[in-house]
């Protein structure tokens, strides 16, 4: 049973003579009979009486109409529905990101994208980077902004670096000195995020190399509890630059060379991407660019070459 063989069934039906259903459908009537007997040797039953007078359905051909109309229906509706799709009237894209990056970052590229393409639903998912990197593996988010690990990442990933983000030493009170040093955490505990947040890894890795563990006041926070824990003065807390720029405390930028991150967009290498989710790629890489230019980066943040 073809389509072409539906259409054909119900012009006749809807016209009640096979030359006026060729006519409508623009093909020649001895095609149109062919396919008509075609279509009722494949079901086993005459669909349509035939007279001087004119066609009718026969029993098996009124039992046929609403099926025939109900797939021709579908069909049409299954064409839009790709079409849609593939001209970003509909489609899906899901994102993830750490929470430094959804207070500051990505709430600009989501409203880009939004205004460009409203149909598309945007899934956000935040987390620490460890958990974003296990979602892209597993085929459960498209794209991620990701913090690049110093051992590189999983083979798995395809990965564009972005930017270069600033890490800062903030307090409720007063710092010892205006730039920080790694050995200035060695002096009193830190507030601390939960495992799989990379500032706990980078912070961790920074103390080590100095030759000391860091204590903890409080460990095993989200963003905002550990801005919570640092206004309550239960001690300092290593963050983000973007983030610190906005909270209120005292900031130290730590002194050269420095303590950062790499902020880097990645999705899977096997898996193709969507055409929402490659333009949700676009947007967000020339958002970047374009922010670069014009200076409006987030505070602490900068270009890295691979992304300009």
């Amino acid at each position: 049973m073809q389509l072409q063989q539906l259409r054909y069934f119900l012009a006749v039906a809807e016209t009640g003579h096979f030359t006026r259903a060729a006519e409508a459908t623009h093909v020649a009537q001895p095609s149109l009979s062919q396919q008509i007997r075609s279509l009722e040797r494949e079901l086993g039953a005459d669909l349509f009486y035939r007279s001087r007078a004119g066609t009718v359905l026969t029993d098996a051909g009124q039992a046929l109409l609403p099926l025939a109309r109900r797939i021709l229906a579908d069909t049409e509706s299954a064409r839009q529905a790709v079409q849609e799709t593939v001209q970003l009237r509909r489609g899906r894209v899901r994102f993830g990101a750490p929470p430094s990056l959804c207070t500051s970052l990505v709430p600009d590229v989501l409203r880009v994208f939004r205004a460009r393409y409203a149909g598309v639903d945007l899934q956000l998912r935040e987390g620490g980077s460890r958990d974003l990197r296990q979602g892209l593996e597993a085929g459960e988010l498209d794209l991620a902004l990701v913090i690049a690990p110093a051992a590189g990442e999983p083979a798995g990933l395809a990965v564009t670096a972005l930017l270069h983000e600033e890490l800062v030493l903030v307090s409720a009170g007063p710092l010892p000195r205006r730039r920080a040093r790694i050995e200035d955490l060695r002096e009193q505990p830190l507030v601390m995020f939960r495992e799989g947040y990379d500032l706990r890894e980078t912070t961790l890795a920074a103390c080590r190399a100095a030759g000391f563990e860091p204590r903890w006041a409080v460990e095993g926070g989200e963003m905002d509890a550990v801005l919570a824990f640092v206004r309550a003065g239960l001690g300092p807390a290593v963050l983000p630059g973007m983030v610190a720029a906005r909270t209120g405390l005292t900031v130290a930028p730590f002194a050269a060379p420095g303590l950062g991150r790499t902020i880097a967009l990645a999705h899977g290498r096997d898996v193709p991407l969507s055409r929402a989710a490659a333009e949700f790629r676009a947007t967000l890489l020339a958002h970047v660019a374009e922010a670069a230019r014009a200076g409006a980066l987030p505070p602490g943040s900068r270009l890295l070459p691979a992304a300009g």
